[in-house]
C-alpha cells in the first residue's frame, strides 16, 4: 500500500514529508509540474494526497495547474480515493466558483462581478463600493490583484493596458473591504472540523500576499523573531512582509459557516478566510485556500503540529483503502 503526495512547492511540505517518514508510511512525491501518464497503466499507488498550489504559475509552473486537472481525473478513474479530489481542485482554481458556492450556502461574502477581458472593468465596477479590487480567478498567496481607489484611476488602468485577468482570462472585480482592526482570520480546516484559528495583522502598505506558510522565509534575528530574511530559500517565491500572526478564536455561527462551505466543496483539508468589515461590523467571506500549507512554526503558534494531524487522517484513509481490499 502506498501512498502518493502531488505537490508543485518544494519547501512547503518538507514537513509534511518529514512526518509520514518519520511515522514510516510508504509514499512517493509527485511533482504536478512534470506530469505524464498513459491512461492504459495503473497510476501505481493507493491513495494520493494533493498539494498542488494554485499559485505555482507565479514560479513557472502555469503548466501543471490544467494538467492536475486532467491527472486528477485519470486518478479517479481508476477508483483511487484522493485526499482533496477533483471536485476540490476545481474550486481551488476558480475564486468565481467560490463565489458560487458562497451564494449558494448564503454566506457573506463582498459583492463582486465576474468578467473575460479587462475592458468590462469599469461597467462592472458601477454600483460597487470602491475601493475595488481585480481579482485573477486562478490565484494563489495573494498573486495578480490589484487595488483600485477610484473609478477614474480603474478607468485610466484599463486604458493603458495595465489591468491583468491571469492566466484563464476571467477575473473577478470585487468591493475592498475594510478590515476591522487591520488583520483577516483563518480558519483552518480538517475532516469537516475546526483545526485552529489565526489572525494575521499585516503592515498597513502590505500587497495581498497574506498566506500564513512563510517558510520560505528565514527568521533574520531567530525563530519566531518576525524578522524576514529579504531572500526566500525557493527561487521565484514572492517576498511579503512581515505579518503579525498569532492564535484566535472566532464566533461559533461563522465557524459554523466555514464548516458548511468545507463539506459542501468536498474539501478534506482547507483554510478559509474571512474578515470583519469595519464600517458595518460583519464577517464577510472571500477566499478558499484547498492548498493548507499551515502556519509557520505552529506548535509556537497554535501549541500543536497540524502536519501530525494531517497525517493522522492520511494514515486512516490508507488503512481503510486496505481494509477495502482485503
Amino acid at each position: 500500500m502506498t501512498i502518493a503526495v502531488l505537490y508543485e512547492h518544494p519547501e512547503w511540505f518538507k514537513p509534511l514529508f518529514a512526518t509520514l517518514d518519520r511515522r514510516g508510511l510508504p509514499w512517493i512525491p509527485v511533482d504536478a509540474a512534470s506530469l505524464a501518464w498513459d491512461p492504459r497503466d495503473h497510476p501505481g499507488f493507493d491513495l494520493l494526497v494533493n498539494r498542488m498550489s494554485p499559485s505555482g504559475w507565479t514560479r513557472g509552473h502555469g503548466h501543471a495547474i490544467q494538467s492536475t486537472l486532467a491527472y486528477l481525473h485519470y486518478v479517479e478513474r481508476w477508483g483511487i480515493p484522493i485526499v482533496n479530489g477533483l471536485d476540490a481542485w476545481r474550486l481551488e482554481i476558480s475564486k468565481s466558483a467560490q463565489l458560487d458556492l458562497f451564494e449558494q450556502l448564503g454566506v457573506p461574502y463582498p459583492r463582486a462581478r465576474v468578467i473575460n477581458h479587462a475592458l468590462q472593468a469599469p461597467a462592472a465596477a458601477r454600483g460597487l463600493r470602491f475601493p475595488v479590487v481585480v481579482k485573477p480567478n486562478i490565484g494563489g498567496s495573494g498573486a495578480g490583484i490589484q487595488r483600485f481607489d477610484s473609478p477614474e484611476e480603474l478607468e485610466g488602468a484599463v486604458q493603458a493596458g495595465a489591468v491583468a485577468l491571469g492566466m484563464d482570462d476571467t477575473a473577478l472585480v470585487q468591493e475592498f473591504l475594510p478590515a476591522q482592526g487591520g488583520h483577516i482570520t483563518r480558519l483552518e480546516i480538517l475532516q469537516h472540523e475546526l483545526l485552529y484559528a489565526i489572525q494575521i495583522t499585516p503592515p498597513l502598505d502590505h500587497g495581498f500576499n497574506l498566506c500564513p506558510a512563510d517558510i520560505c522565509q528565514a527568521d533574520v534575528d531567530g525563530p519566531g523573531s518576525g524578522v524576514r530574511s529579504p531572500e526566500p530559500s525557493f527561487e521565484a517565491c514572492p517576498v511579503k512582509p512581515a505579518m503579525q500572526i498569532e492564535a484566535t478564536t472566532a464566533p461559533a455561527a461563522v465557524v459554523a459557516q466555514a464548516l458548511a462551505i468545507s463539506r459542501a466543496a468536498g474539501l478534506d483539508v482547507c483554510g478559509i478566510e474571512f474578515l470583519v468589515d469595519q464600517r458595518d461590523g460583519q464577517p464577510y467571506f472571500y477566499d478558499v485556500n484547498a492548498l493548507s500549507n499551515f502556519v509557520t512554526d505552529a506548535p509556537r503558534v497554535v501549541g500543536f503540529d497540524p502536519f501530525e494531524r494531517l497525517v493522522e487522517v492520511i494514515e486512516q484513509r490508507l488503512t481503510e483503502v486496505q481494509s477495502a481490499k482485503c
